[in-house]
């Protein structure tokens, strides 16, 4: 797994198979995120099976997909409230983690996120945030 920590609550990776979950437990992850479509590509693990894995391992899960139509406000609420819910470290996967980068800098920026923070995190971690940029700004902005 490639697993790349944003900040104390959220980490991100490409996909991760049912048998990746008891390593995540192992690591002191709490949370799963799901941000991929089910069928997006032939021969990804579905979302049932990683959710029945967490549910296995007493693991939190939770699906919200991110299409090729893009970010909604909806998914932008979700994210929000899984990242302040969640008792422990979250983890979100899609095929690469760039979308779940992004949704956790879209979600903190429309709750009161700093975009400069948040660039500079996703940047750490790997990820370009420059493109959403004025997006994270105008979020924070309410």
């Amino acid at each position: 797994m490639d697993i790349r920590r944003i900040d104390d609550r959220i980490s991100v990776s490409p996909q991760i198979t049912a048998d990746d979950v008891a390593t995540l437990k192992a690591q002191g992850f709490t949370t799963i995120v799901n941000n991929r479509p089910e069928g997006e590509e032939a021969g990804q693990p579905t979302g049932d099976a990683i959710a029945g894995a967490a549910a296995a391992a007493g693991m939190a899960y939770h699906a919200i997909p991110i299409t090729h139509a893009g970010f909604s406000h909806p998914q932008l609420d979700a994210m929000a409230t899984v990242l302040g819910d969640s008792g422990g470290p979250i983890l979100a996967y899609c095929r690469s983690g760039t979308r779940s980068c992004n949704l956790w800098a879209l979600a903190s920026a429309k709750t009161g996120g700093d975009p400069d923070t948040l660039v500079a995190a996703g940047g750490a971690a790997g990820y370009d945030l420059s493109g959403i940029r004025p997006t994270l700004d105008a979020l924070s902005q309410g």
